[in-house]
């Protein structure tokens, strides 16, 4: 190839070497002021034709090993790409499965599989917290599931550390003549409730009163007036500061506990309401008592639908998602319901066995339950010291027992921890509402039952 280089006309020569002279003597004039130019600068840099050179140099000297070292790293490099990319992808997966899950939950048809991941706890890890001279009737977790509180027929609240099961505050009860000097609770206290945000705990009694906490510190904000009788359940509404009260005076009032405020009283229950429960919505359900009726009432609409399907005293509700509830009754029975049809769905009669002579024997009263929020599990307790988990069949349609956890004593309030890993129990000595019984050997206080999961299986297991 050299050859078609070197060859030449003769005729074009002299003027070819004179073009050649000339542009030989530009190229120098150039390389001269390059050449000062560089000269000038930093002697830390390198010309750039400089660098070329020890590049091709490098090239010229990376043996066969670099070679397939670098080939490897960008293969490396490839490969990690690559799985980025593929997590991106199920990224978006994840985002659509959490879409998908939150527009079955408002519509209330969220059923999570719980029930064949829970496995029994162990008797050895389950704690007791004591600090109540009386029977604990109610308590509530935070929405961190780092505190509960409880409150007591001593007329105290207490809040305490989930984690180490020590006590952080405690409000302290006082004597009945006292209310005008004592600053909290002179009553058996029956009822709680913690706003979603975990700011604000309200907290019920037989004296007829309300009071609002501030959650953090504990110190009192507000006491509202109203009912005729007893407060016998709490609920804020999720996601806002309004309240929901149910009373033996047989109504239900609204609150907003934000600007201190009543807004207004529902009648209905023909006996006292004993349960009460609520949501997202602008709704709430009760537990008629003895009038043998579960109750939802729509506040926007200002109406009421009435359910019926137990056979004695109902004591407790509690809502599974937005369209399905529990509720167990003195009769022994623990039913499940439809927002939207009149009888349970489902009823499992003595559900906690029964107690006396044949022929005489009376059931267990289901004296509280709890949910296991959008799942397929709730919890029930009785006066028998046990609390029994069980597993809701597909669309609520059955009851199906899991397991029995032994407790000593009533066991009057129950929930769930908003991460199902543990259930907390209020027992004491007494049923909540009354003194019925008295069971001596039982400890007035909380049982922290923390539950362990199955682990799924592996890949090639």
């Amino acid at each position: 190839m050299s050859g078609l280089f070197i060859k030449k006309r003769p005729e074009n020569t002299g003027k070819k070497r004179r073009g050649e002279v000339k542009d030989a003597g530009a190229k120098k004039k150039k390389m001269v002021n390059l050449r000062e130019e560089i000269e000038s600068d930093s002697d830390t840099e390198v010309a750039p034709t400089c660098r070329k050179k020890e590049h091709e140099e490098e090239e010229l000297e990376e043996t066969a090993q670099e070679k397939k070292l670098r080939l490897a790293k960008e293969y490396l490099q490839q490969l990690q790409e690559q799985e980025e990319d593929r997590l991106e992808d199920e990224g978006e997966d994840v985002i659509a499965h959490r879409l998908q899950e939150n527009v079955l939950e408002q519509r209330g048809k969220l059923q999570r599989p719980l029930a064949k991941e829970l496995l029994p706890p162990e008797p050895a890890e389950i704690r007791l917290l004591r600090g109540h001279q009386g029977p604990v009737t109610c308590l509530v977790i935070t929405p961190d599931d780092q505190h509960v509180f409880s409150g007591s027929k001593d007329c105290s609240i207490i809040k305490w550390s989930i984690s180490d099961g020590k006590k952080v505050h405690k409000i302290p009860g006082g004597r009945k003549g006292c209310e005008d000097r004592h600053v909290g609770h002179t009553a058996h206290i029956l009822c709680m409730a913690l706003s979603s945000d975990g700011k604000y705990l309200a907290s019920g009694d037989r004296n007829k009163l309300i009071f609002i906490w501030n959650a953090e510190t504990c110190q009192n904000l507000h006491k509202f007036q109203g009912h005729r009788d007893a407060v016998s359940g709490l609920s804020f509404q999720k996601g806002t500061y309004q309240l929901f009260s149910a009373s033996h005076d047989r109504s239900v009032k609204v609150w907003n506990v934000a600007e201190n405020a009543y807004i207004e009283t529902l009648f209905g229950h023909q006996d006292c309401i004993t349960g009460i429960d609520s949501l997202s919505r602008e709704r709430c359900v009760t537990s008629g008592g003895r009038d043998g009726t579960v109750r939802v009432w729509k506040i926007a609409e200002e109406s009421q639908l009435v359910f019926s399907g137990h056979e004695g005293s109902i004591d407790c509700i509690r809502l599974i998602n937005e369209e399905h509830m529990v509720s167990g009754a003195d009769d022994g029975s623990l039913a499940l319901w439809n927002v939207s049809k009149k009888k349970p769905l489902a009823r499992m009669k003595c559900a906690h066995g029964s107690h006396g002579e044949a022929g005489l024997d009376q059931p267990y009263w289901v004296s509280a339950v709890a949910a296991a929020l959008n799942s397929d599990v709730v919890a029930s307790g009785s006066h028998d010291g046990n609390v029994r988990i069980w597993k809701c069949a597909e669309a609520f349609r059955g009851l199906q027992p899991l397991y029995t956890i032994p407790l000593v004593g009533f066991v009057n309030s129950l929930q769930f921890s908003s991460s199902a890993d543990f259930l907390v129990a209020g027992v004491g000595q007494e049923h909540r509402l009354g003194r019925w019984w008295r069971l001596k050997p039982a400890k007035n206080g909380l049982y922290i039952i923390p539950f362990k999961r199955k682990q799924p299986p592996t890949e090639g297991s």
